[in-house]
């Protein structure tokens, strides 16, 4: 499953958006139509993304590997990597997306990535993250440096 688009949305408002048609149709057409027919269980997990001022939204079976990966990686009998599992954790919240296609953001994710109305989903690989909307209407690198950067990582050889 791979999610691709930068697709605008509006918040309304009770704080819920519409997941992008194309993305809802990746998702129906992927991991849930395993699901029970006439199941409404579309379980979506949003967290604050670790680098940038955005969310991240996780398919269920993605987040679930995503943690089982983390946690494979992680003490639970060390402090310090207790510490930073919650911190990880704390950070995150399973949604549901409703029989029409919305989500509701937590006010509190959308206070800490600044995101008011406006909106944009981007696909990332086998997420999506929703950003403000201007925060994605400027490329996220200088083109040169994007341009450079690229060619350096592709024309590497492979370890």
């Amino acid at each position: 499953m791979r999610f691709l688009g930068n697709i605008e949305a509006k918040l309304d408002a009770k704080n819920r958006v519409f997941v992008p048609a194309v993305f809802r149709k990746l998702l129906d057409n992927g991991i849930y139509a395993q699901a029970e027919e006439g199941s409404q269980n579309r379980l979506l997990y949003l967290r604050k993304d670790v680098y940038q001022d955005c969310i991240v939204v996780y398919p269920a079976p993605v987040w679930e590997e995503e943690l089982s990966e983390l946690r494979a990686r992680l003490n639970k009998w060390n402090p310090e990597e207790q510490e930073l599992y919650r911190q990880f954790m704390l950070e995150a919240e399973a949604v549901e997306m409703d029989i029409n296609g919305r989500i509701l953001i937590p006010k509190r994710l959308l206070l800490k990535t600044g995101i008011e109305k406006a909106l944009r989903f981007l696909g990332v690989d086998n997420t999506m993250e929703i950003w403000a909307k201007e925060a994605l209407e400027q490329p996220r690198l200088d083109p040169e440096l994007f341009k450079s950067r690229l060619q350096e990582l592709m024309t590497k050889t492979p370890e």
